[in-house]
């Protein structure tokens, strides 16, 4: 077998091809009368692609969005990312959860708006009693 370098893990060949595999498999599972199929974590929620009238790409920058989110909240002293739900949808995040405090909500709306791709911020966030 001819190996040009290319086909290393990581490089663009190797991306491109396993990105080919992955649409070549959704496309497969949407066409033969599955009724959903999810993408990504049952823990997460998951993306139903075939009854979700969004793109994959789309699909792609809301997940992104969620993680850049989660991460941020992961690294924050105040903002629990145990105590805070985020959804993407369409750029607009939806925070929901009970935070310790109203300043904490208030930091877990401006992180969530501090975050690549977000175009609209939606907090349903409780404060604990």
């Amino acid at each position: 077998m001819h190996n040009d370098g290319q086909s290393k893990p990581g490089s663009p060949l190797m991306n491109r091809s396993c990105l080919t595999r992955l649409l070549l498999i959704v496309a497969t599972a949407a066409t033969s009368g599955c009724g959903a199929l999810v993408v990504g974590g049952a823990a997460t929620g998951g993306y139903y692609v075939a009854q979700d009238e969004r793109g994959m790409e789309q699909i792609s920058r809301d997940a992104s969005i969620t993680s850049r989110i989660n991460a941020s909240y992961v690294k924050d002293d105040l903002v629990s990312a145990m105590d805070v739900n985020v959804d993407t949808y369409n750029g607009v995040v939806t925070l929901r959860g009970t935070v310790p405090s109203p300043r904490a909500a208030e930091r877990a709306v401006a992180l969530a708006r501090a975050a690549q791709g977000v175009t609209r911020v939606i907090s349903r966030l409780t404060v604990a009693q």
